[in-house]
């Protein structure tokens, strides 16, 4: 026989309990936006080559309702709040690249040792492919469970033949960012294509991905804003004389193997790596 007001303090225990587990959720919430707004997002650096195969990592179980709940919540979140934490990542591992464009930074650094610090570091080229927001270890999930499912289309995009990318030249956008661009081809469209079908396949799932503007694959070599105290020093701009070297120089071509999940904010591996989340391989 139940003893009387147990029944109505079991329920008043719940109902702390579930207002502490929500409190716990939108601090939890808070504090990551917090730490996303502080973090620039200049500090994209993506390393060498190394060894990865498909990972596949399952999501916990929940059902349908649940999961169209998250999707709800997700596609409510403010746009104001959208500051990317995660990205797509077309690592660059070719060595001829990779000489070519340390040379190139040498040769920078030599006519302005204080541009040493605008350097992206060694084995951390790239070509971003996606920048998403993935607030939680759920919506983590759901990008890693994502990434698995683009793969099949993005093979389609490529038909069974392999996505090369050949380097040639240096830019600046802005002359705030340099670097290395990709010359003009075929490839360009199948990339902008791979992109576009990443961006479409993310924003279904409910994940905040991309950008306002217009995709543009680049690899960066160098950012000022790794370095804005050499504003106070009179270094606002990127001088083309520095690279005019290389304005028309070939770096080689990388053949497009992988391409990663990565968080901008999760601690680096030793060799500079950014955290990995989940890779697949493409054309294998």
């Amino acid at each position: 026989m139940e003893q009387p007001g147990v029944g109505r303090i079991n329920s008043n225990e719940n109902e702390n309990a579930s207002e502490k587990k929500k409190m716990s959720e939108e601090f939890e919430s808070n504090t990551i936006m917090e730490s996303l707004i502080d973090m620039p997002l200049a500090t994209l650096d993506i390393k060498e080559e190394f060894g990865i195969t498909d990972v596949a990592h399952k999501n916990k179980e929940s059902s349908k309702g649940n999961e169209q709940v998250r999707k709800d919540k997700r596609k409510k979140r403010k746009k104001k709040d959208y500051q990317p934490n995660y990205f797509l990542s077309i690592p660059i591992t070719n060595k001829e690249i990779t000489t070519g464009i340390k040379k190139l930074q040498n040769a920078i650094i030599e006519q302005d040792k204080r541009l040493a610090k605008t350097m992206s570091r060694d084995g951390s080229f790239h070509i971003t492919l996606l920048v998403m927001q993935l607030l939680n270890e759920d919506e983590v999930n759901i990008g890693i469970d994502t990434l698995l499912e683009l793969k099949p289309l993005i093979e389609e995009i490529l038909q069974g033949k392999h996505l090369t990318l050949p380097f040639q030249g240096v830019d600046t956008f802005e002359s705030q960012v340099g670097f290395v661009k990709l010359e003009e081809g075929d490839h360009i469209k199948q990339l902008l294509e791979i992109a576009e079908v990443a961006k479409r396949t993310f924003q279904e799932k409910g994940i905040l991905a991309g950008e306002d503007r217009s995709y543009n694959p680049h690899l960066t070599f160098m950012k000022l804003s790794k370095a804005s105290w050499l504003r106070k020093k009179g270094v606002k701009k990127i001088n083309p004389k520095l690279y005019e070297k290389f304005i028309n120089h070939r770096f080689g071509e990388e053949m497009v193997y992988r391409i990663d999940l990565c968080s901008m904010l999760k601690e680096k591996q030793s060799n500079g790596y950014y955290h990995c989340d989940s890779s697949v391989v493409i054309g294998l």
